[in-house]
C-alpha cells in the first residue's frame, strides 16, 4: 500500500514539476502581458523537448522572413498526421495571432496545450490537435502599446498588418502574402475538420466576454450545415454556460439598437471562416470583447477551445459522416451559388445581455456622443437573422481551361490542391467564353487592390486554339467549390474581383482615324448587314451620328481588326456533355 501511494505521489510530483517548468509570460505577469513571438516559439520548443507526443514542423517562410510553425499533439506518440482521417480522428486546427494586437488565443493556446500534455486536462483519443502559435509574425514583431485604442490590455502587443502591412484575414484567397501561402500548405496538409481562428472584437458594448462567429451554415449546406446549426453550435453555447462563460453570436452592430435585431456576419472566402468553407471545414472565429480585462478574455478563450475539443469528441462520428457527405456533394454536384444574402423572413430569437445605449455631450467636441450605461444592464429577446439565401447559381462546367500565361493564378490553384492537366499539343476546342460587359472598380485601394464588383458578363460559344502547356482543370475533384468561386468572374472573392485578370480590361491595339477611315470604308462595303446596323444607330442616336470617332470605333469593334482578347475573360468553360 505504501509503495502504491509513493508511486502515485511521485507521478503527481513529476507532473507538477513539469507543469511549473512550462510557465507562460501571461502567467508570470499575473495576466497582464502577452508573450512575444520569440517567447512563444521557445515555449513550444521546450514543451516538445519534454513530451514526445508533441510534433513541431516548420512550413514556408513568411513575409517577415521567419517560417510558419505548426505544433501538433495527440494521445498517440507517433501519429502520422497525413493520415489522421483514416484513423477517424477529428483534426482541429487552432490559428492564433492573425491580428497580433488581438493576442488572447496566443496565450490561451500555450496554457491549453501544456495542460493537456501534463495531464491536467485529458485530450480525448479521437482528437488530433494542431496550433499555429502566431500566424502574423511580422505583426507580432511590430510590438507597441497604442495600436488597439479601444482595447483593455495587455501591456503591449503586436500590430494588425503583417510585414507587407496586409490584413491577413483578407488574404486567404488572393494570397498576396507569403504568410497566406504558408497557411495554405498547413491547411491542406492537415485537412482539418474544424478551424478555430482566435480574435478580439471591436464594436458595440455588451455584457459578454466571448462572442462567436461561425461559418454560415447555409453555405456549408447539406448534412454538415445542418449538423453545425442544429447540433454542434447549440452544444457549444450550452457548455460555455456551464463553464460560467455565457456567450452570444458575434455582435454585428455598433451604434444600432439590438431591438432591430442582429444579422449574422457574412463571411466570403477572403476571411478564414469563408476560406475554410470552400473545403467543407467548419470554422469558428471566437471574438472576445475588447473592453473586458485581458485576463478574462484569455480565460474565456481557453474555455471555448476546451469546449470545442470536448464537443467535437462527443460528436466525432456524426461530424465525420456529415463532412464526408459534404465533400461528396461538392465533388459530384452540378450547381453552386456564388453569393449569399440574408433571409429577412427567417430569424431565431436569442436572449441578449447588453447595456442601455445613451447619448450625452462629448467632452471633446461638445456635440452629442454615444455611450453605453453600465448602470443599466438589460436582458431582452433579440431577433437573430442567421439564415442566408443563395444568389447567382452557377452550373459547374465539365472543366475550365486556363492559358498557362496566367502563372500567378495557376500557382494559387496548385497550392490549394487543384489537380491540373497540361495540354500535350496545340488543340482547337469549342468552349464557353465570358465577355465582361460592365464592372465597377474601387476608387481607393483595399488590401493592395482596387477590387472589381458588380460584374456583368455575357456568354457565347467559340472555337479557340489552345496551346501545348495550357491547363485543363476538370471539375470532378475535392477542390470544386474553390475552383468555381475563384474562377467564375462574378464570385465575391474571385480572382477577377481581386484584379488578377485586369490586363484584359485594357485594349492593346488601336488605329489612327485617318488611316482607319479608308480601311473602314472598304470593310463596310463588303458587309451590308453591318452597314445597316450603322445607319440604324445613327438614326436612333443623334450624339452618335454627330461623332465621326464613335462611328469609326463602332465599325472597328465589329471588324476582325478588333482584338478578341479585349474584355474576354481568359478562363474558359468546357460545357457538360
Amino acid at each position: 500500500m505504501k509503495k502504491k501511494f509513493y508511486l502515485s505521489f511521485l507521478l503527481f510530483w513529476c507532473l507538477l514539476t513539469n507543469a511549473q517548468k512550462h510557465i507562460t509570460t501571461y502567467e508570470k505577469s499575473g495576466g497582464k502581458e502577452t508573450a512575444t513571438y520569440f517567447e512563444t516559439i521557445n515555449f513550444y520548443e521546450q514543451l516538445a523537448a519534454s513530451y514526445r507526443n508533441i510534433q513541431i514542423r516548420t512550413f514556408d517562410t513568411t513575409d517577415a522572413g521567419y517560417p510558419l510553425h505548426l505544433v501538433m499533439f495527440s494521445t498517440e506518440k507517433d501519429l502520422d498526421w497525413s493520415k489522421t482521417d483514416k484513423q477517424d480522428k477529428i483534426v482541429i486546427l487552432i490559428n492564433n495571432g492573425i491580428h497580433p494586437g488581438e493576442p488572447d488565443g496566443i496565450d490561451a493556446s500555450m496554457m491549453l496545450l501544456r495542460d493537456y500534455v501534463t495531464g491536467k486536462l485529458k485530450l480525448p483519443a479521437n482528437i488530433a490537435l494542431a496550433f499555429i502559435p502566431i500566424y502574423n509574425i511580422g505583426g507580432a514583431l511590430n510590438r507597441n502599446q497604442f495600436s488597439r485604442a479601444n482595447q483593455n490590455g495587455p501591456a503591449s502587443f503586436g500590430f494588425r498588418g503583417n510585414a507587407q502591412n496586409l490584413d491577413l484575414n483578407r488574404d486567404f484567397t488572393k494570397s498576396d502574402s507569403k504568410d497566406a501561402r504558408a497557411f495554405a500548405s498547413i491547411f491542406h496538409f492537415l485537412d482539418p475538420d474544424i478551424l478555430v481562428d482566435n480574435h478580439v472584437s471591436d464594436g458595440a458594448d455588451y455584457q459578454y466576454t466571448m462572442t462567436l462567429l461561425t461559418t454560415q451554415h447555409n453555405k456549408l449546406g447539406g448534412e454538415l450545415g445542418t449538423f453545425l446549426h442544429n447540433d454542434f453550435e447549440p452544444a457549444l453555447f450550452k457548455s460555455m454556460d456551464l463553464k460560467k462563460w455565457p456567450m452570444t453570436p458575434y455582435v454585428n452592430f455598433e451604434e444600432s439598437s439590438p431591438e432591430k435585431g442582429m444579422t449574422a456576419f457574412y463571411d466570403p472566402p477572403r476571411y478564414s471562416s469563408g476560406y475554410a468553407a470552400l473545403f467543407q471545414t467548419i470554422a469558428f472565429m471566437p471574438e472576445t470583447h475588447m473592453l473586458k480585462p485581458f485576463k478574462y478574455r484569455v480565460t474565456s478563450t481557453y474555455a471555448l477551445m476546451q469546449t470545442i475539443i470536448e464537443e467535437a469528441s462527443k460528436s466525432a462520428q456524426k461530424l465525420k459522416m456529415a463532412r464526408r457527405a459534404a465533400i461528396n456533394s461538392v465533388t459530384t454536384g452540378k450547381t453552386l451559388p456564388l453569393g449569399w444574402k440574408p433571409d429577412s423572413t427567417r430569424f431565431e430569437t436569442i436572449r441578449f445581455k447588453g447595456y442601455e445605449a445613451q447619448s450625452k455631450t462629448s467632452d471633446v467636441t461638445g456635440l452629442p456622443r454615444l455611450y453605453y450605461d453600465h448602470s443599466k444592464p438589460f436582458e431582452k429577446d433579440v431577433k437573430f437573422f442567421n439564415s442566408f439565401l443563395p444568389e447567382k447559381n452557377i452550373t459547374i462546367p465539365q472543366a475550365y481551361i486556363l492559358p498557362r500565361g496566367w502563372n500567378e493564378v495557376a500557382q494559387n490553384l496548385k497550392r490549394n490542391g487543384v489537380r491540373m492537366h497540361e495540354l500535350k499539343r496545340d488543340t482547337l476546342i469549342e468552349v464557353e467564353c465570358y465577355h465582361i460587359e460592365s464592372y465597377k472598380s474601387m476608387p481607393r485601394p483595399y488590401e493592395k487592390h482596387h477590387r472589381n464588383s458588380d460584374v456583368v458578363v455575357s456568354t457565347k460559344k467559340e472555337k479557340l486554339r489552345f496551346l501545348k502547356g495550357d491547363y485543363l482543370i476538370y471539375c470532378n475533384q475535392r477542390a470544386n467549390r474553390y475552383l468555381v468561386e475563384m474562377l467564375e468572374p462574378t464570385g465575391d472573392d474571385s480572382f477577377f474581383a481581386w484584379n488578377f485578370f485586369d490586363a484584359i480590361l485594357q485594349q492593346k491595339e488601336g488605329y489612327s482615324d485617318y488611316r482607319w477611315e479608308d480601311l473602314a470604308a472598304s470593310y463596310l462595303a463588303t458587309k451590308p448587314a453591318l452597314k445597316k446596323q450603322l445607319e440604324e444607330k445613327r438614326r436612333a442616336d443623334p450624339t452618335f451620328a454627330a461623332s465621326s470617332s464613335a462611328q469609326l470605333n463602332f465599325i472597328y469593334r465589329n471588324s476582325p481588326y478588333y482584338e478578341p482578347e479585349h474584355m474576354r475573360y481568359p478562363v474558359f468553360r468546357l460545357p457538360l456533355k
